[in-house]
């Protein structure tokens, strides 16, 4: 579940209510800078835009 919680901060949520999940970007796992890590969209901000 790493990879996916990384990439889906909100994952409990979107298991139970069966939404889409956000895709890792893998090339952003390790160094660099937020990009990857802080950036992901929670489901909240999907859903408004």
């Amino acid at each position: 579940y790493g990879k996916l919680f990384i990439a889906n901060p909100d994952l409990p949520e979107r298991f139970r209510k069966n939404a889409p999940l956000n895709e890792p970007v893998v090339s952003a796992f390790y160094g660099g800078d937020e990009h990857g890590y802080t950036d992901y969209p929670t489901l909240e901000k999907s859903a408004a835009a």
